[in-house]
Parts: structure tokens; sequence; C-alpha cells
């Protein structure tokens, strides 16, 4: 498929009385918003084109879901107040918008070069980003959520796949629960895994989805590194970075890999 094969493909599924669809042709982009209000969302089709050469139809059907359930999560009532266990960080992109569409401020912290934190309420099947607004509504401190919300994350179940390529080791936390990336803020969880790591300790979140950790012992274990992390990263629903990260005395640094050299943070 074409990438216009692939947006004629996403309209026919997405097309509603309900909607009103709009295709950017210089960015190519796929607006997708609810008559009623405007509120919406923004598809990259040439990231859906790329996903579509590896899953084929199954990448067009996530996009399906994906559009659905940010529609449903929009008429959910966004109350924060006794909803405590049910707030999580959400890792992202540095490119990703600071504001909602209604202009209000989301709530997010600076976190490496390549990723920043937003705070979600979760739906059950998905979750809506918090802004300002909803916090101040309610009378609560933007602080007291943001340490919720990673406190929760703390207490989420950590399983861990492992695999190992031409003599180094990784890891993989693949849980599909929506806050795998966010795994990154257990600094217990990095603490304790650099006690067992032999070469230098590499941490990944391509995308919303994955927490990858390395433990790479030859230069070759760097090539693998960067491979995997861009397969990932073109292959996500929720992209966040490519880049992989250095773990060290409790840092996290992104890494360029040039193939066959081992990077320097």
């Amino acid at each position: 498929m074409e990438i216009n094969e692939v947006k004629d493909a996403l309209y026919e599924r997405l097309a509603s009385s309900e909607r009103t669809l709009s295709f950017d042709e210089e960015t190519n982009e796929l607006r997708v918003e609810r008559t009623l209000d405007g509120e919406g969302v923004t598809l990259d089709v040439s990231k859906v084109h790329d996903k579509y050469q590896s899953a084929g139809e199954q990448a067009l059907e996530d996009m399906v879901i994906y559009i659905d359930s940010t529609f449903q999560a929009m008429d959910q009532p966004k109350q924060l107040s006794g909803q405590t266990a049910r707030l999580y960080p959400v890792i992202r992109s540095t490119s990703f918008p600071t504001e909602a569409p209604s202009g209000r401020e989301l709530l997010y912290d600076e976190h490496t070069a390549e990723t920043r934190v937003y705070y979600a309420l979760d739906l059950g099947s998905t979750y809506t980003l918090i802004d300002e607004g909803m916090v101040e509504q309610e009378g609560l401190e933007a602080g007291q959520v943001k340490e919720t919300a990673r406190f929760n994350v703390r207490r989420l179940p950590v399983e861990m796949n492992e695999d190992e390529v031409a003599g180094n080791r990784f890891y993989f936390i693949n849980t599909n629960d929506g806050y795998d990336a966010s795994r990154i803020l257990n600094d217990k969880l990095l603490a304790d895994t650099a006690q067992q790591i032999e070469g230098d300790m590499t941490v990944a979140v391509p995308h919303q989805d994955v927490l990858i950790i390395g433990d790479i012992r030859n230069e070759q274990g760097y090539d693998v590194l960067g491979q995997m992390a861009f397969r990932f990263f073109t292959n996500g629903r929720i992209p966040v970075t490519a880049l992989p990260m250095i773990y060290e005395d409790g840092t996290l640094d992104p890494i360029f890999i040039m193939a066959r050299k081992k990077p320097k943070s």
C-alpha cells in the first residue's frame, strides 16, 4: 500500500456522521474530529504507512481502536477527586504538545533530553491526560497529583522477558497495560537491575508499551540495541524515542549509536 491508499483505508474505517475528517497533503496528517465539539486526534499517516509494511491490516485496526477509545474517553467524567488509585504518569517525546486541545496547559515534568512525563487519569481501556484546569477545578495541588501518580506506577507488577543476542542480554517489559514505558520512572527497579548488569546498562522506551533494559557487554550489542530500538519505535502505536539511554549513577543520558562504534554519553 502507498501512503494515499493507507489514508483512503483509514477514511473508510473512520468515516461517520459524528466525525469530521480532513487530510493535510503537505504533512501527511489525518485529523479526526468530533462534529459535536471539534475535539479530536491527529494521525501521522506516514507512520501508519510504515507500520503497515510490517504489521499489515493490524496497523489500521490498531489506529481505529485508538481513535474509538480516545473518543469514548472524551465522554467519560474526568473527576480526579477520589480517583487517586487511577492516576499514572505516561512517557511522551519532547515534541508532544504541552497544551490540551482546549488550550489548557497539560500537567507535565521534563525528564530527559528526549522524553517528558505527562500525567493521566486511567479510564479502563484508555486514559485521559490531566491538564492544570482539571487540577485547579477540584482544588487539588499539582504536586500532590504528580506524587500520587509516580507512587502508583512503582506499585505496578514488573514481569521481564529475557533474550540474549551476540553475548548481550536484553530485558523486556511489555504487559500492554498502557504504562510499560512509565516504569522507567521506577527508580528502585532501575537501581536493582543495575546490580545484576555485567556490562553497560541501557534503557529504551521506543513506544509507550515497552521498556527495554540492555546489558551491553560488547560493541556488537550497541548495534543490536540501535536496530531494536528503531524497530520498536516505528512499530509502536504511540512512539516515544528511537534513542536508547545509558543508565549510570541513577541518571539517564540519551545516546546516538553509530554502527559498530560504542557511543559516548
